[in-house]
C-alpha cells in the first residue's frame, strides 16, 4: 500500500528525515509531536501547556489528512518525568471523548530538544 506524507503548516516542521505524518490507506500515523508551535517556540516549563501544544500538533496533522481526534485508536506518550502523569491526564481528557483510544505512557531519559513530552498517534480515517 502506498505511503502518502502529511504536511501542514499548522504544526512544527519535521526536524529530521521523517514526515509529520504518513497515511497508508485509511491508516494515519503521526510522528511524535513535541510541544512546539509552528513558529518554532518550544514550551519547556509548563507540562499542562506542553501537553496541550503536543496534542494540538497531533490534531493539526490529523485534520490535514481529513481525520480528527475521534478517529484516533492508539496514542503513545513519552514523558521526561512520570511525576507529570496526573497533569498530562487532566489535559489529555479534554482532547478525547469516550471511548478513549488505547494508550501507552512511558518515562524516557531524554527527548529531542530537551522537551518534557512527546506524543504520537495512530488513527483510522472513516
Amino acid at each position: 500500500m502506498p505511503r502518502t506524507p502529511i504536511v501542514t503548516a499548522s504544526a512544527p516542521a519535521a526536524i529530521g528525515p521523517y514526515s509529520q505524518g504518513v497515511q497508508s490507506g485509511k491508516l494515519i500515523f503521526t510522528s511524535g509531536q513535541l510541544p512546539g508551535t509552528s513558529t518554532g517556540t518550544l514550551i519547556l516549563d509548563d507540562i499542562s501547556a506542553a501537553t496541550r501544544q503536543s496534542l494540538s500538533n497531533v490534531q493539526a496533522i490529523l485534520e490535514e489528512a481529513g481525520a480528527g481526534l475521534d478517529d484516533v485508536v492508539k496514542v503513545t506518550i513519552f514523558l521526561r518525568d512520570m511525576g507529570d502523569f496526573a497533569a498530562v491526564n487532566e489535559v489529555y481528557a479534554g482532547f478525547f471523548s469516550d471511548p478513549a483510544p488505547a494508550r501507552s505512557c512511558v518515562q524516557v531519559a531524554r527527548l529531542p530538544k530537551d522537551v518534557p513530552i512527546e506524543i504520537e498517534a495512530i488513527a483510522v480515517r472513516r
